[in-house]
């Protein structure tokens, strides 16, 4: 049994607990797929009857500590009386502890949808019938022949169809309505939905499937108004961190793919019921869904193994965009069809072609840059007459792993940086605090959260200030002996870090930048640039000041401060005030796509027309990311940047030549 939760798994002997809390769907974390790397699934084997300082009493319900526990060097050591749940074996009855620091919490969702200037092009229309009294002898044909004449008649709509599954519901419904019922017809041509009596109101659900978050948003389809919004942790997170690891669980777990499949859908389903409770509702509502999401969230939804996806040549099964009933997806909406946006590539998604139809690239003159930054970063560039799409393998250093003190953006974790340039004391802001730490009120405001951690958008703030302040030169290196030898920079073994938050003489208690911090961050957004700066060459742009607008979407790239993102390199030496970010890009083109199928014949003829640049074959995207591993970057120049914040000294000589000099110091003035 799992406690805190009470769940209970019958597995067999041998069996990990990590596996068997997956069994039955405990909240535990694992980032790493069970790889023993990450040490997030540490538990408390007890016998139940004893404090769990007395774990020897269930010594025989769980195997002796393991080779993978023995050499585990991992950032979370395992704490006194705790074990991986990755490595330690079940072999008998016992009680599992899940601590508070092993628990998947729900994530601060911040996606949001704008949908600009959308004319409505409804999918699905209701209609409201009245039915003849029958009477015997009369000739008035069946209840669908009936149903189609009246719509005829009153709407000048002529289904050709019905469904089949509706059949069944003609007679209740029109005895219930009292000879009146409201129809559902799809695109014109299939009655869809029926309902007693009068019914003013069909909804439909769009929803961005990413591999950290779910977003979904319930939409009255006539009007396009926003009725309620939900946001969870995808439930995938316990099979694996990034995308690779739910793949590489499927390749080493037979049967794997239905887990991840199953843990999606029913999120989905669970999502649908808050959604329809929120606003007031019932599932029979919602006539009509949306899903968008990279191209691994895209098969996993729809059941199909997601491995080739894996290797290469990453083979879609279908690019296509695909229409299916939710039924047959196992959710409880039975008048409601899915409608997945196409995927353009094997690693540029249906969320790509939603920030597409979003951000529009392809409708106008301008060449506009289009990025979704996350674990995979999906690049477009191009105008109307030519649009070009690409991916980079960034990893998820972005998010907050592969960082020692990463962590993802939940309450506590630092989200914002500014250090002084003379003293180079930080000053944060963290999820859950309304002022920065050098506020009076911060440490009232803060006294219940656990400050543990930075996550995506403090790293790149806090890299972004180091450099600005001197700490960090054009390579990356983290300066020995620190302007105005700061005592926050200190030796780490044969490297030295920065001591960003905490006042304990123990480096280890406190949030600390290190030289493998700054590294990771390099090679994600030299990974980022490279494919930037690759479908630029494609398209014939050298000149940065060419592109009309960057355009930063997902939901990290929804809270990158741009000048920060220009700072580090992430994108070109565009004015900032073309530097945008637009939120969940992914998620509005969901919703454009839910209530317009002009939208939807847009996406998929653009997306046919898309020219995929594969990375990965290209033999100068090598030489492309080594240049982009310099901050801002190790070639290029940056006159824009330089006029729109004070660079280190030596940063700001070369700004005009791209050449690669270290960073010089300003005196204290």
């Amino acid at each position: 049994m799992f406690a805190p939760s009470g769940l209970t798994a019958t597995v067999d002997e041998g069996t990990t607990v990590l596996d068997a809390a997956r069994a039955v769907r405990v909240d535990l974390d694992s980032t790493c797929g069970g790889r023993g790397i990450c040490g997030r699934c540490q538990v408390v084997p007890t016998t139940g009857s004893f404090p769990k300082w007395q774990i020897e009493s269930a010594a025989d319900s769980v195997s002796a500590w393991t080779s993978v526990e023995e050499e585990y060097t991992g950032r979370r050591p395992i704490a006194d009386g705790q074990r991986l749940g990755c490595a330690a074996l079940v072999c008998g009855d016992v009680v599992v502890e899940v601590p508070a620091a092993s628990q998947v919490h729900r994530q601060v969702v911040r996606k949001s949808v704008d949908l600009g200037n959308l004319q409505i092009d409804p999918i699905v229309r209701l209609h409201y019938v009245e039915l003849p009294t029958a009477e015997f002898g009369a000739e008035l044909g069946g209840l669908q022949e009936q149903i189609i004449e009246s719509l005829t008649r009153d709407f000048d709509v002529t289904p050709s169809a019905i469904d089949p599954r509706i059949l069944p519901l003609l007679a209740p419904a029109a005895k219930r309505g009292g000879n009146a019922i409201t129809v559902a017809v799809r695109n014109a041509d299939t009655i869809s939905a029926v309902y007693p009596g009068y019914v003013d109101r069909a909804v439909g659900i769009a929803v961005d499937v990413g591999s950290t978050t779910i977003a979904a948003h319930l939409v009255d389809l006539a009007t396009g108004e926003i009725l309620a919004t939900n946001g969870i942790m995808n439930p995938q997170i316990r099979f694996g961190d990034d995308l690779m690891s739910r793949v590489s669980y499927v390749m080493m777990n037979p049967g794997g793919e239905v887990e991840l499949t199953r843990a999606i859908r029913t999120a989905l389903d669970t999502m649908i019921g808050e959604l329809v409770d929120e606003a007031g509702l019932d599932r029979d509502a919602v006539v009509e869904m949306t899903i968008v999401g990279n191209p691994i969230m895209h098969h996993i939804v729809l059941g199909i193994d997601p491995t080739p996806l894996g290797q290469a040549p990453f083979t879609l099964a279908t690019n296509a965009a695909v229409t299916t009933r939710a039924s047959d997806l196992a959710l409880d909406a039975r008048f409601c069809d899915v409608y997945l946006l196409p995927c353009i590539a094997g690693h540029v998604g249906a969320d790509m072609a939603g920030a597409i139809l979003a951000e529009g690239p392809h409708r106008h003159d301008e060449l506009q840059l289009l990025v979704d930054v996350g674990t995979n970063a999906e690049i477009v560039f191009g105008n109307a007459s030519h649009v070009l799409a690409a991916s980079s393998p960034t990893g998820p250093a972005f998010e907050g792993a592969q960082i020692s003190a990463g962590m993802r953006a939940t309450a506590g974790a630092i989200e914002r940086v500014r250090i002084d340039r003379t003293t180079y004391e930080p000053s944060v802001r963290v999820i859950g605090a309304e002022v920065w730490s050098d506020d009076p009120d911060f440490a009232s405001q803060s006294s219940k959260l656990d400050i543990s951690g930075i996550c995506g958008s403090g790293i790149i703030e806090v890299i972004g200030e180091m450099f600005l302040a001197g700490l960090i030169d054009v390579d990356g290196t983290i300066r020995s002996d620190g302007p105005g030898k700061s005592d926050r920079i200190f030796a780490d073994g044969r490297t030295f870090s920065y001591r960003l938050f905490g006042e304990s003489a123990n480096p280890a208690e406190n949030i600390n930048i290190t030289q493998d911090d700054v590294r990771a961050i390099q090679l994600a957004k030299a990974a980022l640039r490279a494919g930037i700066d690759l479908l630029c060459e494609h398209n014939g742009t050298t000149d940065p000041n060419a592109i009309g607008s960057v355009r930063l979407a997902g939901a990290f790239g929804a809270h990158i401060d741009p000048l920060y993102a220009k700072v580090l390199g992430l994108v070109p030496d565009v004015p900032v005030a073309q530097v945008a970010s637009v939120g969940n890009a992914a998620g509005a083109g969901a919703v454009r796509a839910l209530l317009s199928a002009q939208q939807r014949r847009e996406i998929e003829s653009t997306a046919r027309r898309v020219d995929k640049i594969e990375t990965a074959t290209e033999p100068r995207f090598q030489e492309l990311f080594v240049n982009a591993m310099g901050f801002p970057h190790t070639t290029m120049a940056t006159p824009n940047l330089a006029t729109e914040t004070v660079l280190p000294v030596a940063q700001e000589r070369s700004a005009s030549t791209g050449s690669r000099q270290r960073t010089g110091r300003r005196r204290p003035r």
